[in-house]
């Protein structure tokens, strides 16, 4: 199956940057989201990140320009209808997802393919909601979009080799390295990643360390471009704490468990960049100032 139109739904910091490199590609692409805010921020987005790259030289004006007239912007699911592939990519929440993709089934053309951006919600649950579980797949992007060039690509029980064809081809003309995982929670990214992460919370709330010798540790000692909590900050505490109740909830170990420090955090919405304030405190540029 050949992809020509993809659809984009949530148009956040990954949704955005996933219509953003799909466009670079070629694709016709229709981000789609709830309401007109998050709709305006998300292309605004896309229009900085495209302007950084024809400063520096990276995309001529001609490609800026046919790369923005690529994305057709909606309110509507049903403006998906005709397209070849649809990505989801919404807040991490499985009955959100699962709502999602019941209506996605129904609206979009039989032959369409449905992925899900999620980061360890299983592929088979969401599959068997969109009623094409052959059709269905995991395709998980890394933020930054534009820059990140992994894709992990997560096969349902019954996802069929065409459908996985198709979505790593997609993958590598959008300059990505499909990778491709078994439907485990949490995959192997955030298997690994978030109990990094949610053992570098604990640590700081027993004391351990101060956060900065947390993270500079981390840094220094195993050369990471940024440390632990510094990164909890950067995705978002509340996302950090879904994967690690799915990994929790999906693999029954203790050592899964969520630190209390982080579920707090995020029970006082201290979730990060996005919101100032996380374990560290950031401007509304999203630098971080203390």
């Amino acid at each position: 199956m050949e992809v020509r139109k993809i659809g984009v739904v949530g148009a956040g910091q990954m949704g955005s940057g996933i219509a953003q490199v799909a466009a670079q590609a070629g694709y016709e692409v229709v981000l789609v989201d709830v309401a007109e805010g998050p709709l305006a921020k998300g292309m605004e987005r896309i229009r900085s990140s495209l302007a950084r790259l024809l400063e520096k030289g990276r995309l001529s004006q001609e490609e800026h320009d046919q790369t923005l007239g690529r994305i057709q912007r909606s309110l509507l699911l049903e403006d998906l209808k005709e397209a070849d592939l649809v990505v989801e990519a919404i807040l991490e929440d499985e009955g959100a997802k699962r709502e999602l993709f019941t209506r996605l089934g129904a609206l979009t053309r039989p032959e369409a393919i449905l992925a899900s951006n999620t980061s360890s919600i299983p592929i088979t649950a969401l599959a068997r909601a969109s009623g094409r579980p052959e059709r269905f797949i995991g395709m998980h992007f890394f933020n930054p979009v534009p820059v990140m060039r992994l894709v992990e690509v997560i096969r349902g029980q019954l996802t069929s080799d065409e459908t996985r064809d198709a979505v790593v081809e997609v993958a590598r003309r959008m300059g990505k390295e499909p990778v491709e995982v078994q439907d485990y929670p949490g995959f192997v990214s955030n298997r690994l990643l978030m109990p990094m992460i949610n053992e570098a919370v604990q640590a700081l709330m027993e004391g351990v360390a101060t956060k900065e010798a947390i993270d500079q540790v981390m840094r220094l000692g195993m050369n990471h471009p940024m440390g632990p909590l510094e990164l909890a900050d950067f995705i978002g505490l509340d996302t950090c704490l879904a994967i690690m109740e799915v990994l929790h909830r999906g693999l029954g170990e203790d050592k899964y468990r969520p630190s209390p420090l982080l579920r707090r955090m995020v029970q006082a919405g201290l979730l990060g960049r996005k919101t100032g304030r996380g374990f560290y405190v950031y401007d509304e540029k999203g630098n971080k100032v203390g």
